[in-house]
């Protein structure tokens, strides 16, 4: 099983230059592991002993669709009621301890590589119960109804039991771990892990309306972001918007993989949320 990266939190020292690689543009954004120090944690109502970095949420300018927190739950913590938001599904993706995660009265023990997808109007709770903090990456979206289509339903797997599937035409460089089958139109996201071996690349520049949230768990590589080569490295955060042009080239010496969330499956809205003007 290959690493995971979580944030260490803590503050650099005094002595640390301050020039960094976080951008923020019309087209992309990226948060370098740097950035994820003690002072931009958040905390939740309902949530004991839990810290969280909040590195997508949808906002103006930003990410459209979903939010995405990297979460740490001391021994003892989490939550009986996690969310209140109406309509949400969830993706949790654990990058190192372990916790029970309980679904509608199931439970379910997840550590290290556990993927657990929780639908809307689900009732669930999380307690870590490891001698070390559970961290995970945590992701929630409006679940968007269509006609003839249920919601999905709940799942716990774990990365290891999923074999990635190699890109056509790569040699095995470029693999997808999917879990979730592409051809579920009940599902209206998916949350992936994308693996590079050394000298793997996206031979093109991907366009399209997907938005994405990627968060690297392993290795180093050069993104192309729209007009822009961008170093990332483990602990790094990209968010691409819609029709963001996007490549990569995967350096080494060893692999690189980064979680992957795009938003599926579903029209396009043609009506502003907003009411319009009134007529006269």
């Amino acid at each position: 099983m290959s690493a995971y990266y979580s944030p260490p939190g803590g503050l650099p020292p005094q002595t640390a230059l301050m020039t960094q690689r976080a951008v923020l543009t019309d087209a992309y954004a990226v948060i370098p592991r740097g950035c994820f120090t003690d002072i931009v944690t958040s905390f939740l109502p309902g949530w004991r002993k839990t810290r969280l970095w909040m590195i997508a949420r949808p906002l103006s300018g930003f990410a459209e669709t979903f939010s995405q927190y990297v979460t740490e739950v001391q021994p003892g913590g989490g939550s009986d009621a996690p969310d209140p938001e109406t309509g949400a599904q969830h993706v949790l993706f654990v990058t190192g301890g372990a916790l029970t995660l309980t679904i509608d009265g199931r439970a379910f023990d997840l550590d290290a590589g556990g993927y657990a997808y929780i639908p809307p109007g689900a009732r669930w709770t999380l307690l870590a119960e490891g001698r070390d903090p559970a961290r995970f990456h945590w992701y929630r979206k409006i679940w968007e109804p269509a006609p003839g289509i249920a919601p999905p339903e709940a799942f716990v797997t774990n990365e290891g039991d999923i074999a990635p599937i190699a890109m056509p035409d790569t040699e095995g460089r470029w693999a997808t771990t999917r879990f979730v089958d592409p051809g579920d139109l009940r599902h209206d996201m998916h949350v992936n892990i994308v693996t590079f071996q050394p000298g793997g690349v996206i031979p093109f520049e991907e366009t399209h309306v997907m938005e994405h949230g990627l968060y690297v768990l392993e290795g180093k590589a050069v993104y192309k972001l729209n007009r822009d080569w961008v170093e990332v490295e483990a602990g790094d955060f990209l968010w691409l918007r819609a029709y963001c042009p996007q490549a990569c080239y995967a350096a080494g010496p060893g692999p690189f993989r980064y979680l992957l969330y795009k938003d599926v499956n579903r029209h396009a809205r043609l009506r502003s949320p907003w009411p319009g003007p009134a007529s006269n």
